[in-house]
């Protein structure tokens, strides 16, 4: 594959914000998919499935622990640095196709406005992920009698995201199954989950 090509690979890999937000996360330390779902505000599934396209790009890899928990890391950093400087460049190198350097202009600039714009509403949602955290110290601390330790917490989380089977429920939470088994009877008998065929729904989130 040709350096062009490998770049323009990556960067359709990491085009996507929330991968990058994956990549600087792992960059402090190696993390389970439960804690980068409830770091970034991500659903399991989709984490999961970023997880799993890096990783197949080797720029993640993956380990269990003698919990036979799966938590990734960095196989290799990347560092994406695009400048203006850079583009204009390009730009004049290639100075006799005006009419290909101009779709390429009006493509960078689209991609430029779309990427602050996906900024400005991830800036945005940092209070509301804020007033999430609240809430859910709200919850472990004053419903102690069903939220006995953080895996109740983990799995309430998991099903506010979307309805999960209990192979999807094992995959996004790391807990054994028996163990998650027990939390989703508790949950059923306090009426905050309910069972829809092989899925798992928290009541009143997903009805509307």
């Amino acid at each position: 594959m040709s350096e062009a090509a490998e770049v323009a690979r990556l960067l359709d890999i990491l085009g996507n914000r929330n991968r990058r937000r994956i990549i600087e996360l792992l960059r402090q330390k190696p993390c389970f998919v439960t804690e980068i779902s409830d770091t970034l505000m991500l659903s399991p599934k989709a984490v999961i499935d970023h997880l799993q396209m890096m990783e197949k790009e080797t720029i993640l890899a993956c380990q269990i622990d003698e919990r036979r928990r799966k938590y990734y890391y960095l196989a290799n950093d990347i560092l994406v640095d695009v400048s203006l400087k850079e583009i204009r460049i390009i730009s004049a190198i290639n100075a006799h196709d005006d009419e290909k350097n101009e779709r390429l202009k009006k493509s960078v600039a689209m991609l430029g406005r779309m990427i602050r714009s996906h900024d400005q509403l991830l800036s945005n949602l940092e209070e509301i992920n804020h007033d999430i955290e609240i809430r859910i110290n709200d919850i472990a601390h004053n419903h102690k009698d069903l939220f006995r330790s953080e895996r109740e917490i983990t799995v309430i989380i998991a099903l506010s995201h979307e309805s999960l089977t209990l192979a999807e429920l094992e995959q996004a939470t790391t807990l054994p199954g028996k163990d998650l088994a027990d939390i989703l009877k508790r949950c059923e008998r306090s009426g905050i989950v309910a069972r829809e065929d092989d899925r798992y729904i928290l009541r009143g989130v997903h009805a509307e």
